[in-house]
């Protein structure tokens, strides 16, 4: 880490420890301040987890409630964004119980078809054909990433997409750094064995040569004979 880099991230640990205290004082302003400044990462966070957007939001929201009533307790002893991200990982883990109580069985969660990568959306300036290709490579990856188990989903998601530190992330998810370092490298074997697989299938309909055309051509053809 460079100096620029180490001294941003201490600036904005003193920032997330003063909106601590004003948020701990009943300051609702520097609470919102707060949510704003985390809601991305914690909602990727709950959506690796949940594999549903509807889902990641109520978990998201819940946890935020659950920080306004406990932000007393905040000690500063880790960062913020770690003491956020556990609560947000605890909701998950007892929405996932419930539901499995509730159903009895593993719990599957169909992943919704809105889900959207933040890092992968479009610019407004690309043309529609640009814009659908990436709207559809980003689909792709998503339904890939919930084929994951949710160990490499989290993983995959702060490390790859959140762009966190291995040390951040085995911090976040309590687990040895060098779990961290082998699930990421699983993780991303997995879906680049997965991605291979669906451009196999694809490349069987490569330019693909339907009746129609087939008949348009034909017909062309006879015309001028």
């Amino acid at each position: 880490m460079n100096n620029a880099r180490a001294d941003q991230g201490a600036s904005s640990a003193e920032d997330d420890r003063a909106l601590a205290l004003r948020a701990a004082g009943g300051d609702r302003t520097a609470f919102e301040l707060m949510m704003r400044r985390h809601n991305r990462r914690l909602y990727r966070l709950a959506r690796a987890s949940l594999r549903n957007d509807a889902e990641a939001e109520d978990a998201v929201q819940e946890a935020y409630l659950s920080a306004f009533r406990s932000i007393g307790q905040f000690r500063g002893e880790a960062a913020l964004s770690t003491w956020l991200s556990r609560l947000v990982l605890n909701e998950c883990l007892n929405r996932v119980r419930r539901q499995a109580r509730r159903d009895n069985v593993v719990p599957m969660v169909h992943p919704s078809s809105e889900s959207k990568l933040d890092t992968m959306v479009a610019s407004t300036a690309d043309p529609p054909d640009k814009a659908l290709m990436r709207s559809e490579m980003r689909a792709l990856l998503e339904r890939k990433l919930d084929e994951l188990p949710e160990a490499f989903r989290t993983v995959f998601v702060l490390r790859c997409v959140e762009e966190m530190s291995v040390e951040e992330t085995a911090q976040c998810l309590g687990i040895p750094e060098a779990t961290v370092r082998s699930r990421q490298f699983r993780a991303r074997s997995l879906l680049r064995e997965s991605l291979a697989r669906e451009i196999d299938l694809a490349e069987r309909d490569v330019f693909e040569f339907g009746g129609s055309r087939c008949d348009r051509i034909v017909a062309a053809v006879l015309s001028r004979l």
